[in-house]
């Protein structure tokens, strides 16, 4: 009987999570929690309901376990992202709303800097149902971006709604570029023989595929698709692979020609939602959560989530685990063992108060 590729060591205390950062500093590793809402007791149970007007959590790991150490305000958590800029350290946050119903979409999302031993705010933005940062650097040039915005009727975008990318002068961050799409869901970038590439996933208007021209970010190749999530990239024998994960349809295989992405391989249905590679001592995998299907009015809880293994050219099933309404998942090194923590986010009967999970990688 094949062993395990994941062990389960640990609950962590969330409600509503949609994403977590980790990350070391003097020798310790800490974790950070985006968390959308919590239950509002006597209130019937509603995925887009509950109380947003929440924190993120942080969590300090002492003794290969993580406890709490503190938390930060996000109302409406949607993600959390950590990064340096040389020996500065931040962390970028983003909600998608504030209140108890009704909620407010216009908010405000917040960069912090590492000061004095306590997490101090740099800078506000003005967004609109934010949803996920990324930072990424470009020779001595580094940038932030942000993916924004939802189209649903009764509710109006009266800060900037257009997804955007930032970059650094020195102190703050400044708007760079604009890219066009209504309901942004998350970026990703990439390094490949010489050339430098960013995609940008959305809900409604189909996701995208940019290089970079020198100058700017120019699109390279669209995916004429709703339900985009997210991508990731790696590297095998010098060809660049991407996979997309739409929340409607199905998680993508794609090989890179040097001009455009080709399909290569479906992985599962719908309901994926994030996705992981993790370069294991065994190989390459690729984790794959899943979060829901169906409608938001009627929406079924996905329950399990899938581990696959990289072959050279394909990925095969290698296990699957269960989780609940499951919406990220980051993998990290610390004294010699891999780990891989989960974020949960809905039970089966579409209450927020569901434990994330932390696990042992043996991969």
């Amino acid at each position: 009987m094949n062993e395990r590729i994941l062990t389960p060591l640990q609950s962590l205390p969330t409600t509503g999570a949609r994403a977590l950062a980790s990350w070391q500093a003097d020798g310790t590793r800490y974790l950070a929690v985006a968390q959308m809402a919590r239950d509002i007791p006597g209130t019937p149970a509603h995925m887009n309901g509950g109380d947003s007007d929440i924190e993120a959590p942080l969590f300090r790991m002492e003794d290969g376990r993580f406890v709490e150490c503190g938390a930060l305000p996000l109302a409406g958590g949607e993600d959390v992202e950590y990064f340096r800029i040389g020996a500065r350290q931040f962390l970028a946050t983003a909600g998608i709303r504030t209140g108890r119903g009704p909620y407010d979409y216009n908010t405000q999302a917040v960069v912090y800097e590492w000061r004095d031993g306590a997490w101090t705010v740099l800078q506000r933005f003005a967004v609109f149902a934010a949803k996920q940062w990324r930072a990424f650097s470009i020779g001595e040039r580094y940038f932030l971006a942000l993916a924004q915005g939802v189209t649903v009727e009764g509710i109006d975008a009266l800060h900037p709604r257009q997804s955007c990318i930032y970059e650094w002068d020195g102190e703050r961050f400044v708007l760079f570029q604009t890219v066009e799409g209504r309901w942004g869901y998350d970026w990703n970038f990439t390094s490949h023989d010489g050339a430098h590439y960013l995609t940008y996933a959305d809900h409604v208007d189909g996701s995208q595929l940019l290089r970079w021209d020198g100058v700017r970010f120019v699109s390279q190749q669209t995916f004429d698709e709703k339900g985009g999530r997210t991508f990731r990239f790696f590297e095998d024998r010098g060809t660049l692979w991407m996979v997309h994960a739409n929340l409607l349809a199905h998680t993508t295989l794609y090989r890179f020609d040097g001009a455009r992405c080709v399909e290569v391989q479906r992985l599962g249905g719908a309901g994926g939602r994030e996705l992981c590679v993790i370069e294991g001592a065994r190989g390459r995998y690729l984790v794959r959560v899943c979060f829901i299907t169906g409608i938001p009015q009627a929406p079924v809880v996905e329950r399990e989530s899938q581990v696959f293994r990289w072959t050279g050219g394909t990925f095969e099933l290698a296990e699957t685990f269960s989780t609940s309404g499951a919406t990220s998942a980051e993998t990290f090194v610390e004294a010699g063992t891999r780990y891989l923590a989960v974020t949960n986010s809905l039970s089966a009967d579409l209450r927020f108060g569901v434990d994330s999970m932390l696990y042992r990688f043996d991969g």
